[in-house]
C-alpha cells in the first residue's frame, strides 16, 4: 500500500481491515525507527498484531492470521535471538515479501544474502 492510497492514519487502517475481510494478502514495508533497538521494534510490531486481533498462542506457525507482521531487516545487523532472527530468516525465498521491500529499498542489501533485487530475480 502506498501512502496516496490512504492519506490518515484511520483511513489506512480502514482499507487494511476491508483487505483483510474480502481475504486478500496486504504486503506493507515499512521503513525507518532509527535509534530503536531492534527487539524494542519488534515488541511494537507484536503489540500492533495484537491489537489488530491476532492470537499466536495455539496457532500453527505457517497457520492462518488476521495480520502478520515481520522485522525483515535491521540494517546491516544479523541477529539470532530467541523470538528474533533478522534477516527474517525466509525473507529470501519470499516474492510477497520481496517485491514491496525492492520498491521501498532497491539497493538494499540484505545482510547473508546479498541484494535485494538479485534475490527477487531468484525467486521469480
Amino acid at each position: 500500500m502506498h501512502p496516496e492510497a490512504g492519506g490518515s492514519g484511520h483511513n489506512l487502517h480502514r482499507q487494511v481491515e476491508h483487505f483483510l475481510q474480502a481475504g486478500h494478502r496486504v504486503s506493507v514495508v515499512a521503513a525507518g525507527c532509527p535509534g530503536a533497538p531492534a527487539r524494542e521494534l519488534l515488541d511494537v510490531l507484536l503489540d500492533v498484531e495484537r491489537r489488530f486481533g491476532r492470537v499466536r498462542e495455539g496457532v500453527p506457525p505457517q497457520g492462518p492470521r488476521t495480520l502478520d507482521l515481520d522485522l525483515l531487516v535491521y540494517g546491516d545487523a544479523e541477529i539470532d535471538e530467541p523470538g528474533l532472527r533478522v534477516p527474517h530468516p525466509r525473507l529470501h525465498e519470499r516474492s510477497f515479501v520481496l517485491e514491496p521491500l525492492a520498491e521501498v529499498a532497491p539497493g538494499l542489501e540484505v545482510p547473508g544474502k546479498g541484494p535485494v533485487q538479485a534475490l527477487l530475480t531468484r525467486v521469480h
